[in-house]
């Protein structure tokens, strides 16, 4: 299946750069995680709400609170995409770590993808 890449650009042919079912998966991780609820036009409910969290006291049940927002999130908007097994999250400083366990619906090989954010 052919899919659009993201974000929106050029291939080396001059059409629209396409991306493979892998590529494609990770930017719709990147784009729930990172958008806030309210951002989105007509989709006022979409996105993770881990930006809004990054701000509040660093603590274990912050930890706990953004793994189970980032896990539902995924779940809800990706849910016949991907299985999700597991949410880790890290702040550092001013770096944000999430690593996201997953297999793709279609497939049985687990994979990790890996976002990183600076605030």
């Amino acid at each position: 299946m052919k899919h659009i890449a993201y974000p929106y650009s050029f291939g080396v042919n001059g059409q629209t750069a396409e991306a493979t079912d892998e590529e494609h998966i990770r930017a719709l991780m990147e784009q729930i995680l990172f958008t806030n609820p309210g951002e989105r036009v007509n989709r006022p409910d979409f996105g993770s709400g881990l930006m809004q969290l990054v701000f509040a006291p660093n603590s274990e049940s912050l930890v706990s609170t953004i793994q189970m927002t980032v896990q539902a999130a995924l779940q809800k908007w990706m849910g016949s995409l991907i299985i999700v097994h597991g949410v880790q999250v890290e702040h550092q400083d001013t770096i944000l770590h999430v690593a996201v366990k997953y297999t793709p619906s279609l497939q049985s090989e687990m994979r990790v993808a890996k976002f990183e954010r600076s605030v």
